[in-house]
């Protein structure tokens, strides 16, 4: 005679907690609450790639950040970074209305509420081509959103971009 078991989810995560053993979640498993999100990513700059401040692509490259709340946000103390710790840190005031967004661009230029734009004034690209892990932190320091992508998986239609939150 054989003996079926069935452990139900709470007594399997009860048994592993108890041996002291974790199970690595996903990145992008966890849902932040936060005013603002990562809408999108232009990982991938239309072109050859050309980090050059004259004449280079690097300004084509973007992460798109939405203000998902009813409410003003300030990015200022806000930080952006990538998976090899190449980041940006919002210093200046920048208010994100409700719904509005702004386009975090590469390369050299003027920051502008009007035309939601801020400059990261380096010219050098910071998503990986191929694939990366963006990471959103609140002034606080807690994260506020986070999302990893490969090209192969996440970007089907081979434009260089990938939308996350509509």
């Amino acid at each position: 005679m054989r003996v079926h078991r069935v452990l139900t989810a709470a007594a399997t995560t009860g048994a592993v907690a108890a041996l002291g053993l974790t199970a690595a979640a996903p990145v992008q498993a966890a849902e932040y609450s936060s005013a603002l999100k990562i809408k999108g990513v232009q990982y991938d700059a239309p072109g050859r790639d050309s980090n050059k401040c004259s004449g280079g692509n690097t300004k084509n490259e973007y992460l798109t950040i939405k203000n998902y709340s009813r409410s003003k946000v300030n990015l200022k103390g806000y930080v952006v970074k990538d998976a090899s710790g190449n980041k940006f840190a919002f210093k200046d005031s920048h208010t994100l209305e409700p719904g509005d967004y702004v386009h975090l661009r590469g390369g050299k230029g003027t920051d502008s509420d009007a035309k939601n734009v801020v400059y990261r004034q380096n010219c050098n690209f910071i998503w990986n081509n191929d694939k990366d892990t963006i990471y959103l932190y609140k002034p606080s320091g807690a994260r506020a959103d986070v999302h990893a992508y490969t090209k192969k998986a996440n970007d089907k239609d081979g434009n260089g971009y990938i939308t996350y939150h509509g």
